[in-house]
């Protein structure tokens, strides 16, 4: 990621007391920890920002988390709002685990910031670090946002120009099965205006 974004995304926590109510991935949320095959384990939540909603959640049902991002001022609030998480302050292709150290791996609105060519590679660390029968669920900008079957752009959010990028979803698909993941489901979702495909996915050995 460049530092640009990382100054951008410090800047989002002086003003992400207005605005952390904005998306509601609650039901998201609720799903996907349903479906877990562990219980009371460990998260790995990369690009966590201030720690809410993903970490809060797992954290209040008796879950470990660790949360990696970049922003120094995000994991400042995340201090504030989930002290209970241990923080890493890196670029989330940057940091390493041993294998089968998390039970869950979240990327929620992050994943699509970094280069595409790197996802493939992101999708087989997810698959070293997590757990036999561990399960992840990540955020994927498509067409529906982007207006492109692939991009490597910029878009606005919130008043900034953000880097987005993405391949087409078949070859999105074709990464996750060639990693050794099924996919346990994909699916356009608006949260706060915004259309994004919700992947969860399966380390099914």
């Amino acid at each position: 990621m460049s530092s640009s974004l990382q100054e951008i995304y410090d800047g989002f926590a002086k003003t992400y007391e207005q605005n952390r109510d904005q998306f509601d991935m609650s039901a998201i949320l609720a799903t996907f920890f349903n479906q877990l095959n562990h219980q009371q384990d460990a998260l790995l939540d990369l690009g966590c920002g201030a720690g809410e909603p993903v970490a809060r959640y797992f954290i209040d049902r008796d879950w470990s988390v660790t949360g990696v991002d970049f922003s120094s001022q995000m994991l400042e609030l995340a201090k504030k709002y989930v002290p209970e998480m241990k923080t890493i302050h890196s670029d989330i292709r940057e940091v390493d685990f041993e294998p089968d150290q998390f039970a869950a791996i979240t990327a929620s609105y992050s994943l699509f910031h970094i280069p595409a060519n790197d996802h493939a590679d992101m999708f087989r660390k997810f698959y070293t670090w997590l757990k036999p029968g561990g399960q992840a669920m990540f955020t994927y900008a498509t067409k529906e946002y982007t207006g492109s079957n692939e991009f490597d752009g910029y878009k606005e959010f919130m008043d900034q120009k953000l880097f987005y990028s993405h391949k087409h979803t078949d070859d999105l698909y074709a990464d996750l099965e060639n990693t050794g993941f099924s996919i346990e489901s994909a699916e356009n979702i608006n949260i706060g205006g915004e259309t994004f495909l919700w992947v969860t996915i399966n380390k099914d050995n």
